[in-house]
């Protein structure tokens, strides 16, 4: 059976906190698992979520702080010890190179597993899978960082008025769908097109295009609100975003559920991040993340 969920491993900034990890999160998507941003202790978060090394199949980071990165050699390491059979690719801004390499070999273990690199180097597509696509693009810190989007290819919906009109019915669906046409009818005279879902992951960023052009459409929006409203130059100095900006990129974008998460250690009521959020006018679903939440995707519309 297809799972499709978002599993929040930490969600702080900067620094751990008592309750918050710092940050990572897995998108389990059909039989693939996503890790993002690993930051330190993911791999302990890991073992609490149940998540195992078997479960990755790629690593994507957005930028080299620590509070994003610090995880990798521990979930290296693990991929290693645990001899995962599968590739792992990681995705992580080029100009960070020398970073991933000294993160990848901090300290001497034993190499059975060496993960495919395929660096993001400017906007565009890193990978194209037969279920999904996946891209990027470059988002405004005070280092180099991007944001990664995957997109659903688009199916076909059958239509059951349409199938019983031209009298196809049993296996006959199956084989219209896998052929493409059957007896004169076409795939299109009984079905409509299904469009594919998309997800985003959106960190440490002011407001810019990157931002809206990976929130756009999307089904679920798991974006970055460090700071509450009445800090928004604190965000712009330090290159994040406010909760109400957040909500207001999810709004616009037509975002279906939104994420939000990646909070600094100066606030101690999250539900006042919810109430700036809807105060912006955001309509949709709304999770604000804590360790070991898990989190549907929406289902297909």
């Amino acid at each position: 059976m297809s799972v499709r969920e978002l599993v929040v491993l930490g969600t702080a900034s900067q620094v751990p906190t008592r309750h918050r990890n710092h940050n990572g999160y897995l998108l389990r998507w059909d039989g693939e698992g996503i890790l993002f941003d690993p930051g330190e202790g993911t791999q302990r978060q890991m073992v609490r979520a149940g998540v195992a090394a078997h479960d990755l199949n790629r690593i994507c980071v957005t930028h080299f702080h620590g509070d994003h990165a610090l995880g990798l050699p521990g979930v290296i390491q693990r991929i290693n010890l645990d001899q995962v059979p599968h590739e792992i690719t990681a995705h992580y801004p080029k100009s960070g190179q020398r970073f991933y390499e000294r993160l990848q070999y901090a300290t001497p273990y034993r190499a059975t597993v060496f993960l495919t690199e395929a660096p993001a180097d400017g906007d565009g597509v890193l990978a194209v899978t037969p279920s999904y696509t996946l891209d990027t693009r470059r988002l405004s810190h005070s280092i180099e960082s991007y944001g990664y989007r995957i997109t659903e290819h688009d199916g076909r919906r059958m239509l059951p008025e349409r199938l019983a009109a031209h009298g196809i019915k049993g296996p006959d669906v199956g084989r219209i769908q896998r052929e493409g046409s059957l007896g004169g009818v076409s795939l299109e005279d009984v079905s409509e097109v299904r469009r594919g879902q998309r997800f985003a992951f959106v960190m440490d960023t002011r407001l810019c295009d990157g931002v809206y052009a990976l929130a756009e459409g999307c089904d679920m929006l798991v974006i970055e609100s460090t700071f509450l409203d009445e800090d928004e130059q604190l965000a712009v100095e330090h290159g994040h975003l406010t909760a109400g900006q957040a909500a207001r990129v999810a709004r616009d974008g037509g975002a279906r559920h939104l994420v939000l998460t990646h909070f600094s250690q100066r606030y101690n009521d999250p539900d006042e991040f919810e109430r700036q959020a809807r105060a912006a006018g955001y309509e949709g679903e709304l999770t604000v993340a804590h360790d070991l939440l898990r989190v549907p995707v929406p289902k297909r519309r």
